[in-house]
């Protein structure tokens, strides 16, 4: 039995165990937490995180690929959420237990997979799987970098993140058209950001929204054309160039601003 890969989920099946066993080991710290895998498909991933003795829950949308897992895992019996991740309540499955999340994630659910992970910051440990390669640059760059973007600042508020290896496309079925990326996500010791984080997030994505404009052009109607803030040097600049820090205190700055 096989299962199809249906250009509608995004489904490009990896067929190289090697690569599966090194991504699998991205989580090998966190043996005894919870962790749940986005998307198996017919488990290339999930046969290591099984081996490695997880406690290992998986979440599946296409309903062929969860008949393919019942049929060949007997031990995700119970275990099998026959859903979809983005709509799913995670506490579901953890309850308000830290949690791991891996995958070999769907290129055009990407980005909103780890905007999920961020609304469970305070439970998701750590992060790590296959995406886009340009996807998972762009969110393990650093200032000044053109990649550089929401996903960057918002992530490494609350992540350290790394880059780890990068995946050619003739190890996939069918074959994508772009390479891939393996990235992993830690949980830093921030707790409180010194900021109102949702402010911040306005922010951020205002300033990135019109990234080749200054600050001072991009944030002006959310501060208001007259704003003796925007006088100030940092509205110079344009988003990627402020570190995680400078949209902190940049966002604090504001609110102060608006209280007064």
């Amino acid at each position: 039995m096989q299962v199809r890969a249906k250009k509608s989920l995004g489904q490009h099946f990896l067929t190289d165990l090697s690569i599966a066993e090194r991504i699998a080991d991205t989580v090998n710290d966190y043996k005894g937490v919870p962790v749940i895998e986005v998307g198996p498909g017919m488990g290339v991933l999930t046969q290591f995180l099984l081996d490695a003795g997880h406690d290992l829950t998986v979440v599946e949308l296409d309903t062929e690929s969860v008949d393919y897992l019942n049929a060949n895992f007997p031990a995700l019996e119970g275990r099998i959420v026959s859903d979809d991740f983005l709509r799913l309540d995670l506490r579901q499955i953890v309850g308000d237990r830290q949690f791991v999340v891996i995958g070999n994630y769907p290129y055009n659910i990407s980005s909103q997979i780890f905007f999920k992970v961020l609304d469970y910051k305070d439970q998701v440990v750590c992060c790590s799987g296959m995406l886009q390669r340009e996807v998972a640059q762009r969110l393990t760059a650093g200032p000044g970098s053109k990649t550089y973007g929401i996903l960057s600042v918002l992530l490494q508020a609350w992540y350290d993140t790394e880059y780890l290896f990068t995946v050619d496309e003739n190890v996939f079925n069918p074959p994508p058209k772009v390479k891939s990326g393996v990235l992993r996500l830690t949980r830093n010791d921030v707790q409180q950001l010194g900021c109102d984080p949702r402010l911040m997030k306005t922010i951020v994505k205002t300033g990135f929204g019109q990234r080749r404009k200054t600050l001072r052009n991009s944030l002006r109607p959310l501060l208001g054309k007259d704003s003796p803030m925007l006088a100030q040097p940092i509205f110079d600049k344009r988003p990627e160039q402020l570190s995680v820090a400078d949209f902190v205190a940049l966002t604090q700055q504001i609110a102060d601003n608006t209280k007064q």
